[in-house]
């Protein structure tokens, strides 16, 4: 079988784009290995066409050289011999032949070249007579012994030389790109090699070292022309009231990424076709899956080391053992094939043809061997020379704006060694695609081209507070147009990963309100001074606490903060609150999250907090100690917090004006009787808890002026509830009440009354004394009847009748002139039932308030 150089070329061929992973030794070894390929094929085809040997037979004593008769042919016959002697031609010598082992045929042909041969024509009379030995043997007989003498006098070095070359030579090329073959590296590799190319070809790459380079000229002509802003570079808290910044300020480590100038990108270079920007992401994503995935093994690695080491290997056995026979490829053999009995001779002497031409063979081969086995080594002392399995992008991160290029290790590293032996431009190129800066920076130029100012102003919409308001959801990033709606009041940030306030931030000069809901983000120093001179509300939702930007507690102005997430106990260390003492004008502070204890330092601010708000999510809340030292606070929320008495820590709070207990397991309300020294305490909120009883003693909080104890578990009320002189609102819905006490007519007071979701039956007469009432929700009892006068409460505005067992409605609802069809909830049936006039009042004042 017969094949072509080319097809065996192709076991050293790899795939054209893996060129940028073979460094110079491999290129070099690999056309070393063509070359050693060529000679072992050139050595065949010479040794299959030529090579041979030639032998003549040697004599060994006079009687053999004589021509004895121990074999020979049939004497001459007289006639022939008379015809020789009278010719004068010498009579032949009597040719010893051996055909006893021959075939039929051959013997015959044998006598008749041997009859022809002994009758020597006239003309050979005048011939010189030839000289030397005679051998006796025939041409047959001379090929027979020349390939007898071919395996049995030569080396078998001179043989099979050739075929060793061509299999040493294919098990090199074979080790050479092992590693591009091997299914658990070449997966890899193809991968690295794909990625690497989109790399190199993308436009972003080519559009973000524009951009570096812009800045970099930029920074040296504000250098050479001394209009560098860096002294004007000012500290955190910038260069207000001097002595009176804080000392907490460089403690919190805020580093704004405004350290530098950045300069303005000409527009050409920021404008990225939208396919473009698409395929750049997805190679983002692309790189930092395929980074994930490689840089957990260093197979590639090992499997090169080793690869290497194999042809080093090979290179010193293949010098040993083939040293040791170049001295014995020679043109001049002894042959000694023991066929005496065929022959006659015993020892034949020989010459090989190709001696020559293998010896100038084998040398070359050698000396191609020997620059093969040091480039190897060269190799192997490039691979162990340092470590391989890290990659340092120090010097891009120096040369680029990119400073946050990770170092990366093991087989990733490997390869961008590699591919520096090719040409470092691919990793600087790849790098881009590793940078967190660089990728921002894409989807921020995608981002803007996408979110334009006019379809940021489609979504402004207008709240309940009458404020314009912009919510944006699992954006990429925060587009810059923004910062162009100068009339935007609410900010609502949801979902965003990188959200990044520049300096433009300025131009929001409306804006009051911003909502960051697990939104990390970062600001500008110059953003930053106008956010803590304006932001007066901010709302924080986080997962865990360390995504709060330390700047949220730099924000000197902020009026309400509100913080969302976990800040369970072994948290609390973490959350910062050391740092709160720099705002000075927090107002409202609203913790929504699993705490087990109040923060103690949540004491400093004490001089200026009024609100306290805690929704603590169903986590029992042990240690409120700290609340004693709240002296200044006006509104406190404890909700959710799994209370089940009224903490002491409260009865401290003598400014405290509304407390609000809502959602915990409080079932027995004694402490009431310590409220009476909260003398400006007009709100107190105890709903949707287990208290059984209200104590008596609640009639010694004078100041209550609202109640709400709902969705509880109170049987009656006592007398003393209704003692409380300021008292204008009461909610006592959502109980197993069966009675109102006649005693509600004392609280002249009263404008809110609920006792809906009840199971009273009759309403007391004395409550239609309370002539201020604008609200009675009686919903879902037991009534029977309304009493006529109801039509004594003419400030009513609302009254909730649904859910009874009334038959009909007195007419003195007409009475209540400012009672309107909207406030007044009741079966349809039950509104029929009133005169006409009154039905005809109520609806037409109601369509008159509709038209107005």
């Amino acid at each position: 079988m017969m094949f072509t150089l080319t097809e065996v070329a192709s076991l050293n061929d790899i795939q054209p784009t893996y060129r940028i992973l073979k460094p110079w030794w491999d290129v070099f070894m690999d056309y070393l290995g063509l070359v050693m390929l060529m000679l072992a094929i050139f050595a065949m085809t010479m040794q299959i066409t030529k090579d041979q040997v030639a032998c003549l037979p040697c004599l060994e004593d006079p009687e053999e050289a004589s021509g004895a008769k121990p074999h020979s042919f049939p004497p001459q016959s007289e006639q022939e011999a008379a015809s020789s002697a009278a010719t004068g031609a010498p009579a032949v010598a009597t040719v010893p032949l051996v055909t006893k082992d021959l075939p039929d045929d051959v013997v015959r042909e044998i006598h008749v070249t041997h009859q022809h041969t002994a009758v020597a024509p006239e003309k050979y009379a005048n011939q010189p007579q030839p000289t030397g030995v005679r051998t006796n043997l025939d041409y047959q007989q001379y090929i027979f012994i020349n390939q007898i003498c071919y395996h049995v006098a030569l080396p078998w070095y001179s043989k099979y030389f050739p075929y060793l070359t061509l299999i040493h030579t294919l098990i090199l090329m074979v080790s050479s790109n092992f590693w591009f073959k091997y299914p658990k590296t070449s997966s890899k590799i193809e991968h690295f090699v794909s990625i690497l190319g989109r790399c190199f070809e993308s436009p972003w790459t080519t559009k973000a070292l524009s951009e570096t380079a812009c800045e970099d000229s930029e920074e040296n002509k504000q250098r050479l022309t001394g209009t560098s802003s860096a002294p004007k570079q000012v500290s955190l808290e910038g260069k207000e009231d001097g002595a009176n910044a804080s000392p907490s300020a460089p403690m919190l480590g805020v580093k704004f990424s405004a350290d530098k100038p950045i300069a303005e990108v000409p527009s050409s270079m920021t404008i990225l076709d939208k396919k473009d920007g698409e395929q750049a992401k997805a190679l983002f994503e692309k790189v930092r899956k395929f980074r994930a995935h490689v840089e957990d093994s260093d197979f590639i690695y090992k499997l090169y080391v080793a690869q290497t080491i194999v042809k080093s290997v090979k290179f010193i056995l293949i010098l040993c053992y083939t040293s040791t026979f170049l001295a014995k490829i020679n043109f001049k053999h002894d042959c000694e094939p023991e066929i005496k009995q065929l022959t006659g001779y015993k020892k034949f002497f020989c010459t090989h043809n190709m001696a020559f031409m293998l010896n100038k063979l084998l040398i070359s081969y050698m000396a191609l061997i020997l620059i093969y086995g040091m480039t190897c080594l060269y190799s192997l002392f490039w691979v162990f020379r340092r470590p391989l399995k890290e990659y340092s992008f120090e010097k891009v991160r120096e040369e680029s704006s990119f400073s946050d290029i990770p170092d990366v290790k093991n087989d990733f590293a490997f390869l961008l060694h590699m591919v520096d032996q090719y040409d470092q431009l691919y990793s600087k190129r790849f790098s881009v695609f590793l940078s967190e800066v660089s990728e921002n920076k894409l989807r921020e130029i995608s981002l803007n081209h996408e979110w334009t100012f006019e379809k940021l102003r489609q979504l402004v919409t207008r709240n309940v507070q009458d404020q314009q308001e912009l919510h944006l959801f699992m954006l990429s990033g925060l587009p810059n147009a923004v910062f162009d709606l100068t009339d935007l009041e609410v900010l609502k940030l949801e979902l965003i990963p990188e959200v990044r306030f520049s300096a433009k931030v300025s131009q929001m000069t409306s804006l009051q309100e911003l909502h960051l809901c697990h939104c990390p983000a970062k600001v500008e120093q110059t953003g930053f001074a106008f956010l803590r001179d304006h932001l007066r509300c901010l709302h924080v939702k986080f997962t865990d606490v360390a995504e709060i930007p330390a700047w949220v507690y730099l924000l000197r102005s902020l009026r309400e903060l509100n913080l969302i997430g976990n800040l369970s106990s072994e948290n609390n260390k973490m959350i910062g609150l050391e740092s709160m003492r720099d705002l000075r004008h927090l107002k409202t502070l609203c913790l929504k999250s699993n705490l087990t204890k109040m923060p103690t330092n949540i004491t400093e601010l004490s001089p200026h907090l009024i609100r306290l708000v805690v929704h603590n999510d169903g986590t029992k809340l042990l240690v409120l100690n700290s609340l004693k030292k709240m002296t200044n606070l006006i509104e406190l929320e404890l909700h959710t917090c799994e209370l089940e008495r009224i903490p002491h820590a409260i009865f401290s709070l003598t400014n405290l004006q509304e407390l609000d207990l809502k959602s915990n397991n409080i079932r027995t309300i004694e402490e009431i009787i310590s409220f009476q020294h909260l003398k400006r305490l007009t709100c107190l909120k105890l709903w949707h808890n287990k208290i059984i009883t209200i104590p008596s003693s609640i009639g010694q909080v004078k100041s209550l002026e609202s109640l709400h104890l709902s969705h509880n578990k109170l049987e009656s009320l006592p007398p003393a509830l209704f003692t409380l002189p300021k008292l204008r609102h009461l909610d006592v819905g959502h109980n197993s009440i069966t009675v109102l006490p006649p005693d509600v007519g004392l609280l002249h007071n009263l404008q809110h009354l609920a006792i809906n979701s009840n199971k009273l039956e009759v309403l007391p007469k004395p409550l239609f004394r309370c002539n201020k009432l604008k609200a009675l929700c009686l919903g879902h009892n037991a009534l029977t009847t309304l009493p006529e006068s109801v039509g004594q409460l003419v400030q009513l505005t609302q009254l909730e009748l649904r859910g009874n067992c009334l038959d009909r409605l007195p007419a003195q609802l007409g009475n209540c002139r400012l009672l309107r069809k909207s406030g007044l909830i009741v079966e349809d049936h039950l509104f029929d039932t009133l005169p006409g006039e009154v039905k005809e009042s109520i609806s037409r004042d109601t369509t008159f308030t509709n038209g107005l």
